[in-house]
Parts: C-alpha cells; structure tokens; sequence
C-alpha cells in the first residue's frame, strides 16, 4: 500500500479538490491519504471529517505539535503502507509522478525516490521568480556542502520506505525545514535512493504558507545540524 501525508492548515476553500484530486488521479493504486490538520483556524477539519466518512482509503488526523514537522512525524507513526509520500494539499505536483514513484518504489528496490522539478525532463509553471532565484541559490549551497548532485532538497514532494522515515526520526524540523532535513538524512546515511524529474504547477487556489523571510534561520539551522551529523556523528543506516 501507498500512504500519502497531507498536512492541511486553513485550507477550507479547497480541501473538497484535495479529495477529488486524489480519487480521481489514483484509480488503479492501493493507497491511503493521511490528512493531517495542523491546527485550522477555519472549517478544514469539519470539512475533511465530513469527506473522509464517505471514503475508507482516507484519515483525518489531528496535530498534536503545531507545524508541519509535527504534521509529518504524526503521518509517519500512523501510516499503514510500506511505501510514503509526502505532499501538500495545494495540488501543484503532478499526480502522474506520485504513480511514477510508487512504481519505481516497487519495482527499483529503492529506499527513496526524490523528485526534482529542475530537470530538462521537468516543467514548471507559475512558479514566483524570487522564490525560484531564491531556491536555485540555497540548493547549489547545500549541493556543495553535501557535495551531492540532488538540485531540489526542499521540495516538499518525495517518497520513502516507511522503515527508513522510522530510521530517521526524530525529525526536529519544526516548519517547511522539515522537507530538507528528511533528504539530507537519507543522502548522508547512505539510503539508497533515486533521482526522477517531476513537474510542478503553482496554486490555483488558497494561500500559500511558505514564509520566506520566516524561515531562512530554520532552513540554517536544519543545514547546520545535518552537517554535523553527518561529518561529526558520522550516523549510517
């Protein structure tokens, strides 16, 4: 089975397409969502209850720590498949890549497949331009730290053998970090692992509630603290 997190926060307007996108995109896979709502201000979480009743293949969750550290970890102990994706609920990846790396999971014996929307194979659209300026120089500074080929730690969008986020933990991320240090981990511990091109479509809909201004002393902190595990702890699977 396929377990995919989705953690949701405000995400009202939209959690109906998030269901939908999931139905309607995953026909012929054995998979269940894991919606996790971190902390709602609004009707999110009645929304989704209400949706999941008529669906067995998803879960609502509760957050129990705010953030989407506290999102994924709670995911990853509660998740029921071998093989688990994370992704977020404004439906800019591409589910045909979702069904690419479930089958390369399968069929690859791979600990972790990590997607990169910066391929020549990759399409991109609506992306912001200083969002993508900014991303382009962070991940050529961590590739040259980890002196790796990876160009995209901080997508959000990458599956793992549950075994190996179970290894990983505990994630200490607290924010959107979260999406570096659980590929860093996997690189540094030498997982095995894949490199696929996928694509990316900016949101239609809703909010986003990246923050780049907020979070550049936690993507830091995350870089600091995976250096020194892998250079001074040396940890390894």
């Amino acid at each position: 089975m396929l377990s995919i997190i989705v953690p949701v926060r405000n995400e009202s307007n939209i959690i109906s397409d998030v269901f939908n996108y999931f139905l309607n995109g995953l026909k012929d896979v054995d998979y269940e969502v894991l919606l996790i709502n971190d902390f709602s201000s609004d009707d999110t979480l009645d929304k989704a209850e209400n949706l999941a009743k008529k669906f067995k293949n998803f879960k609502v969750l509760n957050n129990k720590k705010r953030g989407l550290g506290g999102a994924i970890n709670l995911g990853i102990l509660n998740a029921s498949g071998k093989n688990i994706a994370i992704m977020m609920a404004d439906q800019s990846d591409d589910i045909n890549d979702l069904i690419k790396y479930n089958e390369l999971m399968n069929t690859g014996n791979y600990d972790a497949v990590l997607g990169s929307r910066f391929t020549k194979y990759s399409k991109i659209i609506d992306y912001p331009f200083q969002k993508l300026i900014l991303n382009r120089i962070f991940n050529f500074f961590v590739s040259l730290i980890f002196w790796n080929k990876y160009n995209d730690y901080t997508n959000a969008f990458k599956i793992y053998k549950k075994n190996v986020l179970l290894e990983v933990m505990p994630i200490i991320s607290e924010s959107f970090n979260v999406f570096l240090e659980i590929p860093l981990k996997v690189i540094s511990r030498n997982y095995n692992y894949k490199i696929t091109s996928i694509n990316w479509m900016g949101r239609k809909k809703g909010e986003s509630k990246f923050r780049i201004k907020e979070l550049r002393s936690k993507y830091l902190f995350t870089l600091i603290y995976c250096f020194i595990e892998k250079n001074l702890l040396n940890i390894k699977k």
